[in-house]
């Protein structure tokens, strides 16, 4: 009884929301079975069938489709339309069968509906990229990468990237670049200040490292860089970050070119004096000593996680000023252990130099520098760009993403 009830005052509702926006329902002939006269009898609504035929004393009964049947719009039927079969092989349910609809089945995420099968999207070869990623009912459109645009991978969804602007980065370009690889970027010795090339310093790092959340979360650096003031970075550094450092390494290299870009403004030439300030305050205390490479191999062994070789030291002897050797191997060090801190590094190595004989002015300066970094740069800097200038934006942010 309270089935036969709910089922009528659905089909009640639906005749009667339907009647609000058409002045009556629509019509199908019939003959009266009595009289052979022709009738004009009311069809029935989305989700019934017709029950009883209108007769010239009465109207059309109607009556609610079964379960696993539907009728999706006003019809004359004597019996409403049995739902389609269960989903086929690597497809889903995505819309269950009703009363007013059939049920509609779906390809699995990264398949298409061809004849009948759900075939693999195609995979675009290196030199193509996707210009239009696949659907449920269509493949991936694949095109050849134009000038100026490359893809290295093979890959359903990946689409051409721009060449790496090398020029525009304070580099050279040492290889031109083609459809199935990116320019290859070089330091350019005629305009750069040092040979050495220290991209992250100490005292950047020991800023840096605030940015990098406890745990990092896909679209991070994007987070990041929409929060910076200043002139935005483009996608297209931003994707090339991604595509050539580790997860920790990228925040560092982010904010190195945000700082680099935006130079010229006003708030960011105080960070730069702070952190200029902070840099020569180290190198009076780690930049005097002249070490041998025997010293500086003791040095880089004494650091936990992965090792700077021999020959990076004796290139660091080569490229780099007696000043800053032990900065740009320390540089090393962190680029090969991105995960790990480069101070904590050096807390962790003086404990073993001590029975190295290692020069004890030299360990007494590393000392200074770790007090220095923990007091002067891990404290004011981050207070003066992250607090005053970005403010509880990316506090907020950072608290998201932890």
């Amino acid at each position: 009884m309270n089935k036969f009830l709910c089922c009528t005052l659905v089909l009640l509702d639906i005749a009667v929301k339907w009647t609000t926006q058409h002045d009556s329902p629509p019509k199908y002939p019939h003959y009266d079975p009595e009289t052979s006269r022709p009738l004009q009898c009311d069809q029935c609504p989305p989700g019934s069938y017709v029950k009883q035929h209108c007769t010239a004393t009465s109207p059309t009964q109607c009556a609610p489709c079964p379960d696993q049947y539907y009728a999706e719009e006003w019809n004359s039927n004597d019996e409403c339309q049995y739902c389609s079969a269960v989903c086929k092989e690597l497809q889903y349910v995505k819309q269950e069968c009703t009363s007013t609809q059939d049920r509609v089945c779906e390809c699995v995420e990264g398949r298409y509906l061809e004849l009948e099968f759900c075939l693999k999207h195609t995979e675009c070869p290196p030199g193509f990229g996707v210009v239009q990623p696949g659907t449920p009912e269509s493949d991936t459109v694949c095109k050849r990468c134009p000038e100026g645009f490359f893809s290295n991978e093979t890959s359903s969804k990946a689409a051409c990237l721009k060449h790496t602007n090398c020029s525009a980065l304070g580099f050279k370009t040492a290889s031109k670049g083609n459809a199935v690889r990116d320019n290859v970027c070089q330091e350019n010795t005629d305009t750069a200040p040092q040979k050495c090339g220290i991209d992250v310093t100490l005292c950047e790092e020991a800023l840096f490292r605030f940015a990098v959340p406890t745990q990092l979360t896909p679209n991070w650096l994007n987070i990041l860089a929409d929060s910076l003031p200043g002139t935005k970075l483009s996608t297209e550094n931003i994707e090339r970050i991604k595509q050539r450092h580790s997860s920790q390494e990228q925040t560092f290299q982010l904010m190195k070119l945000w700082k680099q870009q935006n130079k010229e403004q006003d708030m960011v030439k105080k960070i730069i004096q702070d952190i200029d300030l902070c840099e020569n305050t180290v190198l009076k205390h780690i930049g005097h000593p002249n070490l041998t490479f025997e010293h500086l191999n003791t040095l880089m062994a004494s650091l936990p996680g992965k090792k700077v070789g021999k020959e990076d030291i004796e290139r660091t002897m080569k490229l780099c000023q007696p000043t800053e050797q032990v900065l740009k191997l320390l540089n090393l060090w962190r680029v090969k252990n991105s995960d790990q801190d480069t101070i904590k590094g050096l807390m962790y190595g003086l404990k073993h130099l001590k029975t190295y004989h290692f020069p004890k002015p030299t360990i007494q300066s590393l000392k200074k520098v770790i007090k220095f970094l923990h007091r002067f740069t891990m404290y004011r800097l981050y207070q003066k760009l992250f607090l005053e200038m970005i403010g509880n934006q990316v506090k907020s942010v950072k608290v998201r993403c932890v």
